[in-house]
């Protein structure tokens, strides 16, 4: 059933976006997603009843806009981020003025729920900008709403995820994929929607107010081995090769030029790092069950297979030999 309750959300176009306003409409909220270009929204709105999802135009640049799209929640959730820094959309930008905008609009009108996303690894005085700017965000944002609730998690997964489809495509065409570091450094990958039932509570659980909580999946893995589960779920036999941190960061220097980079000098330097949690699973804390990888990615790789998802027969007589070192 539909309540009157509304929940600005920033960022709700993208990848835990779309999961995680999904999730808000099951639960009965009214929905306003907060977007820099609406027309990439326009799928969001069938997930819930007619009039239960809105869109507006909102640039986290702009606090006039800020202001306007939190006008009248009750709670607010900042999904805004950035993979790599471009032009004014920089980590500064978005990462860290954009979260204390965010945070200071919803302060001045008495938001009672700020839960903001940012990310493991995050610290002001990390070397990886992208981690710098995500750490000096949390810090604009506690200085500005105390009661911020601030999830970090791991690796996201799920259907439209930009790592398991990312190094599935490049399988399909490449005869070898690269272990940057020599392919150990630890993930501690995170179902989407296990993120988004995570946001769902901190709205509701006042307990969690002022609190950061950091999201990882029941597994931990070397980049290696989940390049060996993509493998085996897409049924390719793939030469893994190890490459230094510092030839990958001369790699990255010029694929950062593309378009979307495939790599960039700043990602090199993330995978300097294990991406797992510190500390107890924050997940069961919040009441929610982990869902591991081998349970849902090879519901979306398998389309990457050499005969697509009916190639059952394949993956498993793959699955079966031992996978390429």
């Amino acid at each position: 059933m539909m309540t009157n309750t509304l929940i600005t959300v920033f960022g709700g176009t993208g990848f835990v976006g779309r999961h995680t306003v999904r999730a808000l409409a099951r639960a009965g909220f009214r929905v306003r997603v907060a977007v820099r270009y609406p027309s990439q929204g326009f799928f969001l709105p069938p997930m819930g009843h007619v009039g239960q999802i809105a869109i507006v135009k909102c640039n986290v640049r702009n606090p006039e806009q800020i202001a306007a799209a939190i006008h009248g929640a009750s709670g607010v959730v900042n999904l805004t981020g950035i993979l790599f820094s471009r032009g004014r959309q920089n980590f500064n930008a978005v990462h860290v003025e954009g979260a204390a905008a965010i945070a200071k609009a919803a302060q001045a009108v008495g938001v009672s729920s700020l839960v903001h996303i940012s990310a493991i690894g995050a610290n002001v005085d990390a070397e990886s900008s992208y981690a710098a700017s995500k750490g000096e965000g949390e810090r604009r944002v506690r200085e500005a709403f105390s009661d911020a609730t601030i999830l970090r998690p791991s690796i996201v997964f799920g259907p439209e995820d930009d790592f398991f489809n990312r190094f599935a495509a490049l399988a399909r065409i490449l005869p070898v994929l690269p272990l940057i570091g020599g392919g150990h450094t630890k993930f501690q990958p995170v179902f989407v929607g296990d993120v988004a039932s995570a946001v769902l509570r901190a709205l509701n659980d006042p307990s969690t107010r002022g609190k950061t909580y950091e999201l990882g999946g029941p597994t931990i893995y070397t980049f290696k081995e989940l390049m060996q589960v993509i493998l085996r779920e897409t049924c390719r036999k793939r030469l893994l090769l190890p490459i230094p941190f510092s030839i990958a960061a001369f790699q990255a220097f010029f694929l950062q030029f593309m378009p979307k980079p495939l790599l960039t000098p700043d990602q090199v330097t993330l995978l300097r790092s294990d991406n797992i949690v510190s500390a107890s699973d924050a997940l069961a804390s919040l009441g929610i069950a982990p869902t591991s990888v081998e349970a849902e990615v090879p519901t979306y790789l398998s389309r990457f297979r050499p005969k697509g998802q009916y190639d059952e027969l394949v993956r498993e007589r793959v699955s079966a030999k031992p996978a390429p070192r």
